[in-house]
């Protein structure tokens, strides 16, 4: 790519949170037309610039030149005057809202004092025309999709007319031909001279699409990455500053006793199909599947959140009822959801809260009084199990890095000593680094003769991580596979409701 007008310049950027410095004397260039990723670790101090940038947060010191001039982005207004918009991981659409109203929404055109509705209503239709969603303006934003949502986002940026789109983590919750719509979309914008700065964890895509790379490392620049040096072993080298050669490091256990047996088991999200299999002590088994086939449902239903329809549940030999999760927590089993911040952690309390939450009669003296000795030293014990990046345990939650949100919520359940965990896409969104300490995490607990039952999208981490694979496909199970036949072609023949062969 020849090299284009800079219109983005970043120079000698600090922000300080307590306790923690988040970036630290960063710098980043951004050209006319640039395809950007920005990668690093969890806590590398990305988003934390990306909001800089977008107006959310102010910096303490450094500068922000866009288009040669130097801005203070004190707002998101300034920086949406400046042709910057943010299209934020979890989105931030107005449910009850039509899409028009969305885009349009604190700028809305007048006439004669009131809003112009058919404005908004033609306008809104043009800019989806641009990002090629064929849908009419007046939908409820609630009623679409999560990749037909972020497609609004992105008209609505059109809307200010963005020069600079950020894009923090935009496939983490689609599917693939949703991701591919996506790249389609990012390509025309390119053309028409927008530049996009795009975060990622998913280092294949970066690959695919990036121009440059700039990586972050501990909240500091690390350096840049071009053309053939855009590998996935430089991406990693840069971000991690170790060698993690051996990233999947998992070597089958001894199987000991079946401490889970689900006989004829029918969800309430799919009550037509049953479900049967076995998990044993010391052994690590993988769910797989597409998008909509049943696997969150399945482990609801394991934990009470949404208790089974029919079919029978066995723990260590003894059928039980399964009707709240409390229920499951007395019978020794751990859920770590999908959605962290919004299932698995106060994000307002502390670490200390947060770790001892589900052990709180472990942490109580004659079930009454908190014991706050005992509560300090097993949220200690965790943080230096898990290696957890916080300056001390009555650190926020929510200021932490979502890798160390991850492994807050694995503390609190393994602060309950379960002897089976259950694991709904445990690195999605976290960084290279963090995801191989989790799956090291995992290899300890079956080595100690734990269950794991882990649900996955990332066919490598099945593949790489699971002793059998249960795949399912339209809430039910369409097969087992055993890790000596794993592969990516066999899960998918099941995953799409194939046979066995």
């Amino acid at each position: 790519m020849l090299q284009q007008k800079l219109i983005l310049h970043v120079q000698n950027l600090t922000k300080r949170f307590p306790g923690v410095v988040a970036l630290n004397n960063v710098k980043l260039e951004l050209h006319e037309g640039e395809f950007l990723a920005l990668i690093g670790e969890n806590g590398a101090g990305k988003s934390t610039l990306m909001k800089i940038l977008a107006g959310v947060q102010l910096q303490d010191e450094g500068t922000v030149e866009v288009f040669g001039e130097t801005v203070r982005m004190d707002s998101v207004k300034t920086a949406q005057h400046h042709g910057i918009a943010l299209i934020h991981q979890e989105l931030n659409l107005s449910e009850n809202l039509s899409i028009a109203a969305n885009i349009f929404l604190g700028r809305e055109p007048a006439k004669a004092g009131f809003i112009d509705k058919a404005t908004i209503r033609c306008e809104a239709q043009r800019f989806l025309d641009m990002v090629g969603l064929k849908i009419d303006s007046e939908t409820l934003a609630g009623d679409l999709s999560i990749g037909q949502q972020q497609l609004v986002e992105i008209a609505k940026a059109l809307s200010i007319d963005a020069r600079i789109l950020i894009m923090d983590e935009p496939t983490s919750s689609l599917s693939a031909g949703e991701s591919e719509r996506l790249f389609e979309v990012i390509a025309e914008l390119r053309e028409r001279g927008v530049s996009i700065i795009y975060i990622s964890h998913r280092l294949g895509e970066v690959k695919m699409l990036s121009d440059r790379v700039t990586v972050f490392r501990d909240g500091q620049y690390a350096g840049d990455l071009c053309g053939e040096e855009i590998t996935h072993d430089a991406m990693v080298k840069h971000m991690v500053g170790r060698d993690i050669s051996q990233y999947y490091s998992h070597e089958p256990n001894p199987i000991g006793d079946v401490i889970l047996e689900v006989s004829n088991l029918r969800t309430q999200a799919n009550p037509e199909h049953e479900l049967s299999f076995k998990v044993h002590e010391g052994e690590i088994v993988g769910i797989s599947g597409l998008v909509g086939a049943g696997r969150t449902e399945l482990l609801d239903a394991l934990f009470g959140v949404a208790p089974a329809i029919s079919g029978t549940i066995a723990v260590a030999g003894q059928q039980v009822e399964l009707n709240s999760p409390s229920d499951a927590i007395a019978l020794g089993l751990a859920l770590v959801p999908e959605d962290r911040k919004g299932q698995g952690l106060v994000l307002q309390m502390s670490v200390k809260e947060n770790t001892s939450m589900a052990s709180l009669k472990a942490h109580s003296i004659n079930g009454i009084f908190r014991n706050a000795e005992r509560e300090a030293q097993d949220t200690d014990e965790m943080i230096a199990r898990l290696s957890t990046k916080t300056p001390h345990a009555d650190q926020t939650a929510g200021f932490l890095s979502g890798g160390n949100q991850q492994k807050v919520v694995l503390g609190k359940w393994l602060a309950t000593s379960p002897t089976l965990l259950l694991l709904d896409e445990p690195t999605r969104g976290i960084d290279i680094g963090a995801k191989q300490e989790i799956y090291q995490l995992m290899e300890e607990l079956a080595s100690q003769g734990m269950a794991v039952l882990f649900v996955s999208s990332e066919l490598e981490e099945i593949i790489g991580m699971s002793d059998r694979t249960i795949v399912m496909h339209e809430g039910k199970i369409t097969g087992e596979l055993r890790r000596e036949d794993l592969a990516e072609e066999s899960i998918m023949q099941l995953a799409t409701g194939g046979v066995q062969h």
